[in-house]
């Protein structure tokens, strides 16, 4: 039987909450970690009808895409709404996890999920993020110290690399150096060219750590002027970040994509809607679940036919237009982030088997009329 902990364990390996905005709120909202779980609910929010659902079905986590609580709190009192969710979940042993904008940067994530309903391979990230800058150490050292040394260098910080610690290059050379006058060598003589059995070791170490990492080399190593080179790889882009550019296997009209999307996601009020000209030949197509309208100049930059994402506003979406970017197709902020759910609750089935995993079939879009045409 799964546990509460080896459920979240496997929807942060899957999300890294390292991935989030830093104003967001992510992860375990409640539940113990040491529960056994074995019926996980997916929805994008958690409101009242989303927790009946979940204590009905009897499960015991409910994992959600939007925060419950987003924003600082100073009360979770059950006479208020929010609150009231809480302890309800609580009563009913449901636990409640989030993943919000680290499933929207994740490889997969939710524009992934999107993508994929409306029927486009992706080629990439729409704003990627970038792999940070990373210092890689060289050092050479005689083999009896290179031990100690090593140890001091990931004591400081060096040798970390994504999941692993302590990794490390080691191997053997021969250095030579000459002392000159004034110098006091660990080996050798002033004014003689020495050859010595050397260890060359590489490690990599954040930038930030430069000060450490040389405080501890120098205290380690065995020679008077220890012989390191430092540099810095540059940072580069990967597979992760905000929305997601595909390719349509066939050209679309702009008019005969906008249906495709009106007929892939889930019906609500809002609808999808379009803006550009309807005969327009589209052949790559950014989009972005959730409200994308910051990301306008970004896919203008990226030369696409068409930006799809939700929540666009009048006046971005006009002046966008006017500068003649790509056609705009605007539809449900939770009509674009549900496909999500079933990729999350695939994400959780194949770490976990022994799971039961249900998407919510709850609409949790706000909007309940939609009139004209």
């Amino acid at each position: 039987m799964a546990t509460l902990a080896e459920l979240v364990a496997t929807l942060e390996t899957a999300y890294p909450p390292r991935l989030a905005e830093p104003w967001d709120s992510v992860g375990l909202v409640c539940g113990d970690p040491a529960e056994t779980v074995r019926r996980v609910l997916f929805a994008v929010d958690v409101t009242a009808g989303v927790v009946d659902e979940a204590v009905r079905w009897g499960a015991q986590a409910v994992v959600a895409h939007h925060p419950l609580l987003l924003r600082g709190v100073d009360s979770v009192s059950a006479d208020r709404p929010k609150g009231a969710l809480i302890h309800r979940l609580i009563r009913s042993g449901c636990a409640l996890f989030t993943a919000h904008t680290n499933a929207d940067s994740a490889d997969p994530g939710v524009s992934d999920a999107l993508a994929e309903a409306l029927g486009l391979t992706v080629t990439g990230p729409l704003d990627p993020k970038y792999v940070p800058a990373v210092d890689k150490w060289t050092v050479q050292v005689p083999p009896e110290h290179a031990a100690a040394v090593l140890a001091a260098l990931f004591a400081a910080g060096a040798g970390g690399a994504g999941d692993y610690r302590e990794a490390a290059w080691r191997v053997t050379g021969t250095g030579q150096f000459r002392p000159l006058d004034g110098a006091n060598p660990a080996l050798g003589t002033v004014g003689e060219l020495a050859r010595v059995a050397e260890e060359r070791l590489e490690v990599v170490a954040a930038p930030g750590s430069r000060a450490a990492v040389l405080a501890a080399l120098r205290t380690a190593h065995p020679y008077e002027e220890p012989a390191y080179h430092v540099t810095e790889r540059a940072a580069l882009t990967g597979n992760q970040g905000l929305g997601r550019i595909g390719t349509l296997a066939a050209p679309l009209t702009l008019r005969e994509f906008t249906a495709r999307a009106a007929a892939a996601l889930p019906e609500t009020a809002w609808g999808v809607r379009a803006a550009g000209e309807p005969d327009r030949v589209l052949r790559t197509v950014a989009v972005c679940g959730g409200a994308g309208d910051s990301l306008l100049d970004t896919a203008a930059r990226r030369g696409v036919d068409a930006y799809l994402t939700a929540d666009l506003r009048h006046h971005p979406a006009d002046e966008h237009l006017r500068r003649s970017g790509p056609a705009l197709i605007d539809a449900a902020h939770w009509a674009t982030e549900f496909p999500w759910c079933a990729q999350a609750a695939a994400v959780a089935a194949a770490g976990l088997p022994e799971l039961e995993t249900r998407v919510s079939t709850v609409r949790t879009d706000p909007w309940t009329v939609g009139c004209g045409g």
